[in-house]
């Protein structure tokens, strides 16, 4: 099998055209590995570190990476991710059918199975580094976690080794997050976690920190601080001077950006730091 690979306009992506069907109709869109759930196709190349976004068409797929990655090291490997995945005969998107949890298992079986992966796996990982993370719950594929110390980082990396490892997982969340918030799917919203993912994330990263898309309402976007930068005596600094700019820059639609982080306890969800900063109704 031979994959051609051609560059676009966009720096940041690079098309794979892998001279056979990848999609029967339409499009499928995956700006990040928390929206990959149904796609084995691009739950596979999300597991390549570097890759910020899938875009599947009906003959040819697009990969996105972050900015401090290089196309000569991703490409052998994205490569090889498209090889197996057609080698294994599985739907580059499955039905809801198909990515149900295990036949014959229940939501609390899997449960277990999950704790026993992240008393055996993960825990003891994060707890060196001084951090913690306890399941609080699983529901329709998604694995629900809390994260305290510098695990609240960590929500990518866990998930990518959870499905892997668990077919029946299909995405992991920060149990906060686990709210009816219609503006993520938005396309505002869409494009505001894309920004995150592909342009901010990758920065702080290098000081122990996460953004965290909390929730997008009218011309505003809600984000929480996580692992370095929760309690930091710059975290204002990083939001108003970097954060903000960024997004309103680059998300029309969007005017700015609030931190919704207490950065005292890292328990209320929607505290306002600073004049102006009103909670979301």
């Amino acid at each position: 099998m031979f994959i051609k690979s051609e560059t676009t306009p966009n720096s940041a992506n690079l098309k794979f055209l892998p001279g056979r069907p990848v999609l029967e109709t339409g499009s499928a869109d995956f700006p990040n590995a928390q929206a990959a759930g149904q796609s084995p196709l691009a739950r596979r190349l999300f597991e390549i570190g570097g890759v910020t976004g899938v875009f599947l068409g009906q003959d040819f797929v697009t990969v996105t990476k972050s900015a401090d990655e290089s196309w000569e090291a991703l490409e052998p490997k994205i490569l090889e991710g498209l090889l197996d995945h057609f080698a294994s005969g599985d739907a580059s998107v499955q039905g809801p059918e198909e990515a149900a949890p295990a036949a014959g298992k229940s939501d609390e079986a899997l449960m277990d199975e999950i704790d026993e992966m992240l008393e055996a796996r993960v825990r003891p990982a994060v707890q060196q580094s001084g951090g913690d993370v306890v399941l609080r719950g699983f529901r329709d594929g998604i694995v629900l976690l809390e994260f305290s110390g510098d695990a609240a980082g960590l929500v990518g990396p866990i998930g990518r080794l959870m499905r892997h490892f668990m077919p029946a997982v299909l995405e992991v969340r920060d149990y906060r997050d686990d709210l009816d918030k219609p503006g993520l799917a938005t396309p505002t919203g869409l494009e505001v976690q894309r920004v995150i993912t592909e342009r901010i994330n990758p920065s702080v990263a290098g000081h122990g920190g996460y953004i965290a898309l909390v929730d997008v309402q009218g011309d505003t976007a809600y984000i929480r601080l996580e692992g370095g930068c929760q309690g930091c005596g710059m975290a204002d600094v990083t939001l108003k001077q970097g954060v903000e700019v960024e997004i309103v820059d680059a998300v029309q639609g969007i005017g700015r950006v609030l931190d919704v982080t207490d950065h005292a306890e890292g328990t209320n969800p929607y505290y306002q730091p600073g004049e102006g900063a009103g909670a979301p109704a």
